[in-house]
């Protein structure tokens, strides 16, 4: 995401919104299509509301857990990514992501009590992909709703995100359930949050541009314990692995100047975490606001500016459906804690053609620090690579 994850999920509501929300308000109150081997042309610009009267993330704002592990409606934008990466004891592996997406119809300042329990001010999008590693394919599907009569939304505490019967549910202090089906597939997980939240940024306060309030609020859970079952038509897999969570919500905007961005989550075998993202820029350099973070086994959170990594292509790899390029292959490096990795995907074909298209997927991990090798799994976001992503918002 896009998130800072970033700045992926703002885009992709902001498009997505722009394409859906009138079919939505029309038509269906939910809808779900699987996007194999499909093709689309991404529009380069569409038109947002305006963002007067929400909230903008100025500063860092006090939180408290788990009530802010649910949803913020006075800001306009926000979201909650899962993926992760998982294996059979027979060594098949798999990787997911399942992520929700709220966006906000009118400001708080302009909401009414209406009566109708299909009335509503906030919309909600989903995404559900898997990687079949052993079977060389992904599967990726969207769904969306009306944040009303039960389809779709977010709660906490316990917390709760969820559209119709995809969801992510708090069911103890540290352990959640996650579930997912669509066509042939089905997940079934169970994840327990070793080191909590980790906050991004200053104090959770994630700085994109140079303009006030061109930032979200951006949590981590960068440690998830898994396991549960996978489903693909009669065959079902144990699973154990680790995941990894991603919320973020914000009132924002792109600058007219940036393009995509390449969104980096590591899991590495000694401990630690690493997130990092490039935010590129039309004339091909990479935005100073690029940042990320690094998570010592101990759970402390290190914020990374620009100047702390660097990211390097190796190869790449053109898509049979949208025809992009995107980078393929990366030599990562944090020179001031000797870190040096090498990072490949699981499976070259991970690309999503939904509303928008960008890629998303696993990828596995090999490396040193201070002179030890080091292993780990983790996953990439690529957007912008089928088409500028830019707009107001």
């Amino acid at each position: 995401m896009l998130s800072y994850k970033p700045f992926a999920s703002i885009v992709k509501l902001a498009l997505w919104l722009g394409i859906l929300i009138p079919a939505i308000l029309a038509t269906s109150c939910i809808q779900s299509r699987s996007i194999q081997n499909t093709t689309q042309t991404q529009s380069q610009r569409l038109p947002i509301q305006n963002a007067e009267g929400f909230e903008r993330a100025y500063q860092p704002i006090p939180l408290e857990f788990p009530a802010d592990q649910g949803a913020h409606p006075g800001y306009l934008t926000e979201w909650w990514y899962y993926t992760g990466n998982l294996d059979t004891l027979s060594g098949q592996h798999f990787g997911y992501q399942l992520t929700f997406f709220r966006r906000a119809l009118i400001p708080p300042t302009e909401r009414t009590q209406r009566t109708s329990a299909w009335a509503t001010d906030q919309i909600y999008l989903a995404h559900f992909a898997l990687t079949d590693v052993s079977a060389n394919k992904f599967h990726a599907y969207e769904r969306f709703a009306r944040g009303a009569a039960g389809l779709a939304g977010a709660t906490s505490p316990p917390f709760k995100v969820w559209l119709h019967d995809w969801k992510v549910e708090q069911i103890s202090e540290n352990e959640y359930q996650l579930h997912a089906s669509e066509e042939s597939l089905t997940l079934d997980l169970y994840l327990r949050d070793i080191k909590g939240p980790i906050l991004n940024g200053n104090a959770g306060y994630s700085q994109k541009g140079n303009q006030p309030g061109n930032a979200s609020i951006y949590i981590s859970q960068t440690r998830l314990e898994t396991n549960g079952t996978i489903q693909i038509n009669q065959a079902k897999y144990d699973v154990t692995g680790f995941s990894w969570m991603d919320h973020e919500f914000s009132t924002s905007a792109l600058s007219e100047d940036q393009v995509g961005w390449d969104w980096f989550s590591f899991q590495l075998d000694n401990g630690s975490e690493i997130m990092l993202f490039y935010l590129r820029k039309q004339d091909g350099s990479i935005d100073p606001f690029s940042s990320g973070t690094y998570i010592g086994p101990g759970g402390i959170p290190l914020h990374l500016t620009l100047n702390d990594f660097s990211i390097e292509i190796l190869d790449t790899w053109r898509s049979p459906h949208s025809n992009a390029e995107y980078p393929s292959r990366w030599r990562v490096q944090v020179p001031s804690m000797n870190i040096d990795l090498e990072v490949n995907p699981y499976i070259p074909d991970q690309e999503l053609n939904l509303t928008f298209t960008y890629w998303e997927g696993a990828v596995k991990i090999q490396g040193v620090q201070d002179g030890e090798t080091i292993l780990g799994n983790g996953y990439v976001e690529l957007t912008g690579y089928s088409g500028a992503f830019a707009g107001d918002f």
